[in-house]
């Protein structure tokens, strides 16, 4: 018997997210808060933990400070067993530069494969929303005897010019024959043509293979230095790419209805839909699966609280998630998720909203269809109608610790 691959894990998680805006304003993509008590990057450490790696980086660069200190106080690993979560800011160990795409900031951080020496290196991103273990896709790959594996999973494909879309060798190989970067007119599946197979932006590595393509990649002046549109094309070219579909992952715990779900939030658009995914009755997206648990940072608040407001309307919540430390005085929510220490006091109504942490939604006001991020004051008499926070800066002052919704009678239009 062979002994065990050692397996590392890597997270990019330097991205700007220029398309969450404002809610990126004073923070990194995978900072971002998610289901009222999560960040983003919570889904990522929560599923590689899970299927068993124990010695992870997370490689960040924009705006990292709360992304560090969430994993510095989150992600405490038993040092016995040589296990950490460590968060790594660009270095400029090759130079006086940051990180110029996905696949530099893996060459400018060679040194922490170096030290682990491992077999295996998984790389993924740290802003999608889904369960995978990991080990299984690891399993595939050593079998396919592919040096670069890639996760894909099937999307409309009205949507294929948003991802990198993998075209599958017809033989049944399980090889890469094309890899598309973000196509305008791709073919669709053989057996699904309204449909195709798409990069989840999570690989597995060969080591040795990893290294010497990053390095390759590297010297290229012309390279736009990606993992997607770079690294895995290099692969492509030589026959040593292969894919690994999603549907074959079977996470414990997982239902019919939420086996092989990802949703990509890297805009407003895609983040309100995913929250709006947890919410139902039996959800698309099941976050009571303990035996694959997405773990995060335990908020000291006390529980949510429902009460009547001064004229005896009671506060209540329909298909909605409200968190601890919130209270709602006379307060409806509907299809609504409501961060840690939110007050919403009496009259308002609150439909198909993500309020996210210390949101204050004064007398009278009304939320409806609207993504707010954390420190929103909604002053009495306010109205906010914003279709999924399209526009969402109008009429709002930015400030650096949040949103603030100042004046009497504020009325922004839908």
């Amino acid at each position: 018997m062979s002994a065990p691959k050692k397996v590392f894990g890597i997270i990019l998680a330097g991205g700007e997210g220029k398309r969450l805006m404002p809610l990126t304003a004073d923070r990194a993509k995978p900072a971002v808060p998610f289901g009222g008590q999560y960040r983003l990057i919570d889904f990522a450490i929560s599923n590689l933990i899970n299927s068993g790696l124990r010695q992870i980086v997370v490689l960040t660069q924009y705006k990292s400070h709360s992304l560090d200190r969430h994993i510095s106080q989150t992600w405490r690993m038993s040092s016995l067993l040589d296990s950490y979560v460590a968060s790594v800011p660009a270095q400029q160990r090759l130079g006086k530069r940051w990180f110029s795409g996905s696949a530099d900031a893996i060459l400018q951080s060679l040194n922490l494969i170096v030290d682990e020496k491992p077999d295996i290196v998984v790389v993924i991103g740290a802003d999608h929303v889904y369960r995978m273990d990991f080990q299984q896709m690891v399993d595939a790959h050593i079998a396919s005897g592919a040096k670069a594996t890639v996760a894909g999973i099937r999307q409309p494909l009205a949507l294929a010019s948003q991802f990198g879309v993998i075209d599958a060798d017809p033989d049944g190989s399980g090889m890469i024959r094309d890899f598309l970067e973000k196509p305008a007119n791709p073919a669709g599946l053989p057996d699904s043509p309204n449909e195709v197979l798409v990069s989840m932006g999570n690989y597995v590595f060969d080591t040795d293979a990893l290294v010497a393509a990053v390095e390759a990649d590297g010297e290229v002046a012309t390279s736009g230095h990606d993992m997607g549109g770079d690294i895995i094309p290099y692969f492509v070219e030589r026959g040593e790419a292969a894919y690994y579909d999603m549907k074959q992952n079977d996470v414990p715990g997982s239902s019919p209805r939420d086996r092989s779900y990802w949703r990509d939030v890297g805009t407003i658009d895609s983040y309100f839909d995913a929250h709006m995914d947890l919410i139902s009755t039996l959800p698309v997206f099941n976050l009571y699966n303990t035996d694959w648990p997405i773990r995060t940072q335990s908020v000291n608040a006390p529980p949510a609280k429902f009460v009547r407001d001064a004229v005896g309307r009671i506060g209540n919540a329909i298909d909605s998630i409200v968190s601890l430390g919130s209270v709602l005085s006379g307060t409806h929510l509907e299809r609504s998720v409501v961060g840690p220490r939110t007050l919403a006091a009496g009259g308002s109504t609150i439909t198909d909203s993500v309020l996210l942490d210390q949101v204050h939604v004064g007398q009278g006001a009304r939320v409806h269809r609207a993504v707010l991020d954390k420190n929103v004051v909604l002053e009495d008499g306010a109205t906010v109608g914003v279709d999924r926070a399209r526009d969402l800066e109008r009429g709002f002052t930015v400030t650096e610790s949040g949103i603030t919704v100042v004046g009497k009678g504020i009325r922004i239009p839908r």
